[in-house]
């Protein structure tokens, strides 16, 4: 594998500036700078949903209060560009006055005088807002020479699935080369449950977060990646020759649904008045009890709340014997992914790259909005090129005068120019890390290294 030699796909057309250093044989690490800083900030004000923009009549109207505040508004019309599976969007937002980069206490001063007119609004670094930029950016990739690596690719949870780690803590844990933070993760659920992957997650070819139908994924054998798009499906038989469809692995149980947990969930199940059958590692049913207790080693949990607590009770009994089916479909393929102890699966964010082209699928995988689609932010990508090559890409961001970061289709981009025939871009924003002989290598916007779901590593 080679780094591109054409010019830097963002800002004006030239080379960057990059330096290379040897990771283990096959395995190189760049440092790629381009650009430098010219935008300024501006005040943007807050729609009645609390968001940088809204319909027309919402900014006219908010502009009008603006005004009355003794302001000078402009409403900017603006499109969230065409997805692959989204048309593209207009939209308007408000804005107040323009400062240099080093005028940003001029803004603020704005903030807070539309703040006593009870009207809200932040104070916003134009690199962020997805217009024309000219940088900078600052990227850190990892390419893989299938010719002459000789390692492997591995998933991690960490210490467990419920639980969140650093990446740097997981490489440790693995003994890793390298890696990269990988998927969302869940933020929506109770504190100690969200290291939850929101989307499929395999380890050691063990199912330990179930896909979300249609998402893109990275499906790691050996040092073979595949990105692709996925579904799964759970189900148990109770021996009655009828299987029974489970709606969730080791995430909390939303009203009437079943769910799974496995030794690897780490922490209580969740105590909502469910019903949990415990069953040992040759299926069988070794107690039924109330939910809120932690999962034996060697055992998993039906857990089932509402309708499908009765269908426990009415279903299982203590000494009876379960089966448990997992299977994975390539919905590209419509063939079924073995789950063998060399599979790992890491769910993606959004699709970027589909041979060879751009094809941003932002909508299946629930992120067409403004924010996520047009705004910059810290990105992590990960990319396959035509020889079966794999590249890890982060670009960092939310550093006003160092770096902008990306939109979805600068990330796009970025990993078309680095040579990758398919990509997907993982979790971003402060979840973005890369770890080298587990250390960090980039800069993560929040100032230090964030606790994650999940990580993707290149192993001796």
């Amino acid at each position: 594998m080679t780094f591109p030699t054409s010019g830097f796909p963002l800002g004006a057309p030239a080379a960057p500036v990059r330096t290379q250093s040897a990771v283990a044989p096959g395995v190189d690490l760049f440092r790629v700078r381009h650009g430098k800083a010219t935008e300024g900030y501006t005040v943007t004000v807050l729609m009645p949903n609390g968001r940088d923009h809204g319909t027309q009549l919402q900014a006219e109207a908010k502009a009008i209060e603006v005004q009355t505040a003794g302001q000078s508004p402009t409403v900017l019309e603006f499109t969230r560009p065409e997805v692959a599976d989204d048309p593209a969007r207009v939209y308007y937002a408000v804005r107040v006055g323009m400062w240099t980069l080093k005028q940003k206490a001029e803004a603020d001063k704005v903030v807070a005088e539309l703040k006593k007119a009870g009207i809200r609004a932040i104070t916003d670094y134009l690199g962020d807002d997805g217009f024309e930029s000219t940088g900078p950016w600052d990227m850190r990739v990892l390419m893989v020479d299938p010719g002459a690596f000789r390692g492997s690719y591995q998933a991690s949870v960490g210490a467990s699935v419920a639980a969140r780690e650093t990446t740097s803590s997981m490489s440790r844990r693995l003994k890793a080369l390298a890696g990269v933070n990988g998927g969302f993760f869940n933020i929506h659920t109770a504190k100690n449950y969200q290291g939850d992957p929101v989307g499929i997650s395999v380890v050691g070819g063990r199912l330990l977060s179930e896909a979300v139908p249609g998402r893109s994924a990275v499906v790691l054998k050996g040092r073979k990646a595949t990105i692709t798009e996925l579904t799964s499906v759970t189900t148990v038989d109770t021996g009655t020759g009828t299987a029974t469809a489970v709606q969730g692995v080791n995430r909390a149980a939303a009203t009437d649904e079943l769910v799974v947990y496995t030794e690897e969930f780490g922490q209580k199940t969740p105590a909502d008045d469910g019903t949990e059958a415990v069953i040992d590692a040759s299926g069988r049913v070794i107690a039924i009890r109330q939910a809120g207790y932690a999962v034996p080693r060697g055992t998993w949990v039906l857990h089932g709340r509402g309708v499908a607590a009765d269908w426990v009770l009415a279903n299982v009994t203590e000494g009876a014997t379960l089966r448990l089916s997992t299977k994975v479909t390539d919905l590209r393929t419509q063939k079924t992914v073995a789950l063998t102890p060399e599979t790992h699966i890491v769910g993606g964010g959004v699709g970027l790259v589909r041979n060879g082209r751009i094809n941003v699928t932002a909508k299946v995988n629930g992120h067409a909005s403004v924010n996520m689609v047009l705004r910059r932010h810290p990105r992590t990508m990960v990319g396959v090129t035509k020889s079966g090559g794999l590249i890890l890409a982060t670009v960092d961001g939310r550093r006003p005068g160092a770096t902008v970061g990306a939109s979805m289709v600068e990330a796009a981009q970025l990993m078309r120019w680095l040579g990758a025939r398919q990509a997907i871009n993982l979790d971003g924003g402060g979840s973005t890390a890369m770890v080298v002989r587990h250390k960090l290598v980039n800069t993560p916007s929040d100032g230090a290294e964030r606790t994650i779901g999940d990580a993707l590593f290149i192993t001796p």
